[in-house]
């Protein structure tokens, strides 16, 4: 699933890869800012995704595999295991969410030009 995930972080409109914190956690980003952190903790794989937090209250008690975010806000980022406990359709939802999340925190002139992707 992992792999998928990735190639679907990438297909977002203007979303990049990144390497900041060294070659073992993946960083995507939208125009400068980060909306997903790919990367492995004690053996698993996981994706940290921006979410709003009512929602990610919501999830953690949903699925045993979505987490507070490791090293990130606890209560506006959350970390997906990717185990496949989750199914890949809602990673990928909470994906856009994430990736919307940071798009509309995103100055309007920054906005505009992804404005004409969707």
């Amino acid at each position: 699933m992992e792999n998928n995930i990735e190639q679907y972080l990438l297909s977002l409109p203007e979303a990049w890869l990144d390497y900041p914190f060294g070659d073992d956690v993946k960083v995507f980003k939208v125009k400068q800012k980060m909306f997903a952190l790919v990367g492995e903790r004690e053996g698993k794989k996981g994706i940290n995704l921006k979410c709003d937090p009512l929602e990610a209250e919501s999830l953690r008690d949903i699925f045993p595999a979505i987490t507070a975010a490791y090293h990130m806000n606890k209560r506006h980022w959350i970390t997906v295991q990717l185990d496949g406990s989750v199914p890949e359709g809602e990673v990928k939802r909470l994906v856009d969410n994430s990736f919307m999340l940071v798009v509309n925190g995103l100055p309007k002139r920054e906005r505009a030009s992804l404005a004409l992707h969707f």
